[in-house]
């Protein structure tokens, strides 16, 4: 094995820059046979991701990706210029939770970000949590923090190597100290505090990194403790079900759904006491209701009744007392809720438009604060004394404008201080087009899309062009300021994202037509949206590239190997592309209700109809393609790139290169630890890009 590594590397660096790695990669003929179906799998050898072997092949194949990007960034050396846009963009107001208003910065841009925290908005801030000083490592990271209830105390959650599994660690706020208290296998989980005295946090059981994920037990650790004294609280080892939980008013809620997702059950505890025990306060509820909060002894939620959402309220000692609050807007899509003093305030999104509606606490409309055509925005925190909410607006081509907006008197400011001062916009304010459109997908439904372009570009159908979308899990795309993305529309290009079935943004529905064994649905509506952007003159096969992330990164792999002839580029982030074993790893058992159950007839098929390993043909020269994974993603394991990227690359019919980047000490968010990282990875994103849509 010893012997093998240089023999890699020289088989590598015979190769000219542009030509594939298939030599670095091996077969081992494996036929598998499942419900009378006989299909390939020949690298189930790089499953075994801690193999010497197989990280000899990683490194090979991560320098033959590098001495590309070397070559590449020659012409496009965009990293001073995406550091030059960063220092001209607007930072958001910060959060207020608590008593206090907390920021995160970076002092160092090698370094991590550190929280830092005001007691009053307009004083300077003090540094009350830095990884850095904790942990003398550039890649960890703060990615949660909350105060306790009284603002004693801060706990904030670190990621050591970019991994799901995180630390919780302590600060004491007032003495700008850190507690001794440290928290360690914690994954997936939000911290609930008891007052000042514990936090309630989930704890994960994983012997092995990527195994399914075992995040199934719930426990309350009290300051000044070790947390071998924690007290276990909540145990689903037995039915395997997914759990959340939060407190208010010195209560706990445990909201629990079965392992098929099929029905919830809901618990509260009292946590004034020494002893917790949750008690039901709803049964096997089937409807999906989704749960807004908990506010004077009622509990707040949305039914399935109403497809774009509604609020209800219920007494949480009596569900028959249940009421309408807010009944549905039609074509408004509810997208948050809070409660602030005697006001509902709810965000809505409707076709290209963000907005806010403001009710008095019986649900007695108050007033509505809209946001401007093509941008979104953040409600940063409320004022009691002056009624008024603060609220950062934003867009893809324009970073933060901070807002106070009056419920009372529906006044609107705009709003500064040294921390977030007055700067020009990085370009005139119509210098890019943004606009909002819908097209037709092949069933004759209308998908929303947002295109962004330089104003009075020429639409010939030569214009560099990247189409963006995720598609999955109900979730709600929102945009996101990007000043990567500045450069690329400055250099002419096209930017698309398209709202496709299997997310949230026309309602519940909307989900439900692009899951399970209707997922297809989400990966046609993407092509459907390729074929679009060619159709009205954006751009053209030889000019569009595709990108996506986690679930997006998916739907990348299956719209470039249904239909390569489509796109010039591709470049699936962090995807999962063996999706016959994809519930075998991590938390893909709990994605059955999504994609299908590869172990039931009708999922297997549904599943290698359009899994993307799968669906390689050996005769088709698939676009160049960038495959990004990370080496310590918990989520979706890079093994899914490393079989994905094989496959491609060992083919006599692929001419187009097929390049592997695996980020080392990194997760399922990247490079995200420190402002250098960030910086270099966007760049050769871009630089990539341009590149080859321009070649």
């Amino acid at each position: 094995m010893k012997k093998l590594f240089p023999l890699l590397l020289s088989v590598l660096f015979s190769l000219p820059v542009l030509a594939q790695t298939a030599a670095l990669s091996k077969k081992v003929p494996l036929k598998v046979t499942k419900f009378g179906v006989t299909f390939d799998d020949d690298y189930t050898w790089l499953e075994k991701s801690d193999a010497k072997e197989v990280q000899a092949w990683v490194e090979a194949e991560n320098q033959a990706t590098d001495a590309q990007l070397a070559v590449i960034k020659d012409k496009y050396d965009i990293a001073s210029k995406l550091r030059e846009y960063d220092n001209l963009s607007t930072n958001p107001l910060p959060a207020k939770k608590g008593r206090y208003f907390y920021s995160n910065y970076r002092v160092d841009k090698n370094r991590p970000s550190s929280v830092y925290v005001r007691k009053k908005l307009i004083e300077k801030a003090v540094e009350i949590a830095n990884p850095y000083k904790l942990y003398k490592d550039n890649n960890a990271y703060i990615t949660d923090y909350t105060p306790s209830n009284n603002s004693r105390y801060l706990a904030f959650q670190v990621s050591v190597n970019g991994s799901d599994r995180h630390d919780i660690r302590f600060a004491d706020i007032d003495k700008a100290t850190y507690l001794p208290d440290s928290l360690t296998n914690v994954k997936f989980s939000n911290m609930a505090w008891n007052g000042d005295k514990g936090i309630f946090y989930k704890k994960n059981a994983n012997l092995s990194v990527f195994a399914k994920d075992s995040t199934y037990q719930l426990f309350y650790h009290k300051l000044g403790k070790p947390q071998s004294e924690d007290e276990l609280v909540y145990d689903a080892s037995k039915t395997e079900a997914g759990f959340g939980f939060f407190t208010k008013e010195n209560k706990l809620f445990v909201m629990e759904r079965n392992k098929a997702e099929t029905s919830a059950n809901f618990y509260y505890s009292p946590i004034d006491t020494e002893t917790f025990y949750l008690q039901k306060f709803i049964d096997n509820d089937v409807s999906g209701m989704k749960f807004w909060g908990y506010l004077h002894n009622r509990v707040y939620f949305s039914s399935t009744d109403y497809d774009w959402g509604e609020l209800r309220s219920f007494d949480i000692d009596s569900r028959k007392d249940e009421t309408v609050v807010i009944p549905q807007l039609y074509n408004n899509l509810l997208v948050d809720v809070d409660f602030y003093d005697n006001y509902i305030v709810c965000k809505y999104k409707t076709l290209g438009k963000n907005f806010i509606s403001v009710y008095d606490s019986k649900g007695t409309f108050i007033r509505r604060f809209d946001a401007p055509q093509g941008m979104d925005f953040n409600i940063r925190f409320y004022d009691p004394e002056t009624k008024e909410l603060f609220v950062s607006f934003y867009s893809y081509v324009l970073s933060f404008h901070n807002f106070r907006l009056n419920i009372e008197t529906g006044e609107s400011h705009s709003f500064y201080t040294d921390f977030a001062p007055p700067k020009a916009t990085l370009f005139p304010l119509d210098y890019f087009e943004t606009k909002t459109i819908t097209y037709k997908s092949r069933d004759n439904t209308d998908i929303p899309m947002t295109i962004v372009y330089k104003k009075n570009l020429v639409l010939d159908g030569n214009n560099p062009t990247l189409l963006n979308a995720y598609g999955g899990f109900g979730v709600v795309s929102r945009p996101v300021f990007d000043t990567g993305l500045l450069y690329f529309l400055e250099k002419g290009g096209v930017f698309a994202y398209a709202e496709i079935r299997g997310g949230g943004e026309k309602g519940r529905k909307w989900h439900t037509e692009g899951k399970g064994l209707k997922k297809m649905n989400t990966f046609n509506d993407f092509i459907d949206a390729a074929e679009f952007l060619i159709k009205e003159k954006y751009t053209s096969p030889g000019r569009l590239a595709i990108t996506g992330g986690s679930q997006g990164g998916l739907l990348v792999g299956v719209a470039m190997t249904q239909r390569p002839e489509l796109f010039k580029v591709a470049i699936p982030k962090m995807g999962a592309f063996d999706m016959i074993k994809y519930p075998d790893y991590t938390v893909g058992k709990f994605h059955l209700d999504e994609y299908g159950d590869p172990d039931k007839e009708a999922g297997f098929n549904s599943l290698l109809s359009y899994s993307p390993y799968h669906n390689i043909k050996e005769g088709v020269n698939y676009p160049t393609t960038l495959i990004i994974t990370s080496e310590n993603d918990d989520r979706v394991p890079p093994i899914h790139s490393f079989k994905f990227a094989a496959r491609l690359q060992n083919r006599e019919a692929q001419k187009n290169p097929i390049f592997l980047k695996t980020l080392s000490n990194s997760g399922h968010y990247g490079k995200v630890s420190n402002y250098k990282n960030m910086t270099e990875d966007k760049a050769e994103f871009y630089s990539f890009l341009l590149y080859y849509l321009n070649n």
